[in-house]
């Protein structure tokens, strides 16, 4: 029976190259309402398992569901009709034009304006573009940057810049969003801004699933935390759980004692 509460599950789910290893039997289960983080060293396989979950790559054996229907082996487009939005850890935006632009971009998968619509401004295209613009005003304003909608994406701090990619997957309505190491390259204030921003969104009923190798900042942001080493799962909970994981203390600071944060070797 399927559990209405689980938004995407992942059964067993293995990537090979060749002789290598990449994931090994990941089971996850992401639920409606949660900050669920995946972290992990450098090259641990978390890039890959997740791939395997949107479609970028389809898993060697292994099963994803989402809300209880296999998606295995769907390309990208499929699975993000489905309600899975995703970003990357680089920045995509279309930086020598506004805001309120990069952002009406998303809103377009939901309209059925063609070029020869677009071309002669039919009554088609006017409603579409009327709908792009206030949903994506809809969009700036509930999360607080109204303000910047005018401005050109490109001269935006980078932070902001992140937050106007996130806004513009919203204009997907995602059912589940899915951030690919949303804070790589930022400050510390920054990851912090980034940080308080997700909490908005989740506080706004939005589910998320974020991809980060910051123990701290996912340890901050996530309800729940899935940790990968060598392709493997080896621990998943509350942040607190993860705190305490000695495998997790191991594969973030080797074998030792950890004392007061500190790694101290045998």
């Amino acid at each position: 029976m399927t559990d209405r509460h689980v938004l995407l599950e992942s059964r067993g789910v293995c990537k090979y190259f060749a002789g290598l290893k990449a994931v090994e039997m990941v089971d996850m289960r992401v639920n409606r309402g949660d900050v669920f983080g995946i972290i992990g060293p450098n090259g641990a396989g978390k890039t890959t398992f997740f791939n395997c979950c949107t479609g970028i790559y389809p898993p060697t054996k292994g099963d994803v569901f989402f809300e209880g229907e296999r998606i295995t082996n769907l390309a990208p487009e499929q699975i993000a009709r489905r309600g899975i939005t995703r970003t990357f850890q680089n920045i995509q935006l279309f930086k020598f034009m506004s805001v309120l632009d990069n952002v009406k971009i998303g809103c377009h998968i939901n309209t059925k304006t063609g070029m020869l619509d677009a071309m002669l401004h039919t009554k088609r295209y006017r409603r579409d573009e009327k709908f792009a613009v206030e949903r994506s005003l809809e969009i700036l304003n509930d999360i607080g940057m109204y303000e910047v909608r005018d401005t050109m994406a490109g001269t935006l701090p980078y932070g902001m810049q992140r937050k106007v990619e996130i806004a513009r997957a919203l204009a997907l309505k995602p059912k589940l969003l899915l951030l690919d190491e949303p804070a790589a390259g930022m400050n510390p204030l920054e990851t912090h801004s980034l940080m308080e921003f997700i909490k908005l969104l989740n506080r706004k009923d939005y589910s998320i699933l974020v991809i980060e190798h910051d123990m701290k900042f996912v340890m901050n942001a996530c309800n729940r935390i899935l940790v990968i080493n060598f392709g493997q799962r080896i621990a998943e909970g509350t942040p607190e759980e993860i705190r305490g994981n000695q495998l997790v203390r191991e594969a973030y600071f080797g074998k030792g004692l950890i004392v007061e944060g500190v790694s101290r070797h045998a």
